[in-house]
């Protein structure tokens, strides 16, 4: 599917991709979700499945944070208060051990919640909040969200079925 240019376009972008990823994350065994044997964020590191979803996780949180404070008229720091763009390696290590106490099952229960939650503030936006008001630079409300929602769930996607799980 190309970028999307609309809020329509944007939600079916989201829902498409996840549903892909998730039916692809479903087949993965349990007993292989830890298994760091993909490669990693950042150069020269591997990481699981689990992390993975984690990765997906944090990025999700990040796109609710942004949203809420561009609504509460707080200032946002993109990507982070704590990193820069050039430190997405770490960010992405950072997010791999944030949910020490979420089993597999439950992290991707934690993804699914941040997903409908991510779309329910799609819903609640009018196309012009999503595609005329700039939240980082040139970039519009819909092209960061779909930057770091669809698009990673898409490569996320491709890393899990390199994998062959069947």
């Amino acid at each position: 599917m190309p970028i999307p240019q609309n809020k329509t376009e944007l939600l079916e972008d989201i829902r498409l991709s996840y549903k892909k990823l998730d039916k692809d994350i479903a087949r993965v065994p349990e007993q292989l979700t830890t298994h760091q044997n993909m490669p990693g964020h950042a150069k020269d590191t591997l990481m699981s499945p689990y992390q993975l979803v984690a990765y997906l996780v944090g990025w999700a949180e990040l796109v609710i944070d942004w949203n809420t404070k561009m609504e509460t008229n707080q200032t946002v720091t993109f990507p982070t208060d704590h990193y820069k763009w050039n430190e997405l390696g770490a960010l992405a290590q950072k997010f791999y051990g944030d949910y020490p106490d979420y089993d597999f099952p439950n992290i991707r229960i934690l993804l699914n919640d941040k997903v409908n939650h991510i779309l329910k503030i799609i819903e609640s936006k009018s196309n012009d909040e999503l595609y005329n008001t700039y939240w980082y630079k040139e970039y519009t409300a819909g092209r960061m969200i779909q930057l770091n929602t669809s698009s990673p769930y898409k490569n996320a996607r491709k890393r899990i079925r390199k994998l062959n799980y069947e």
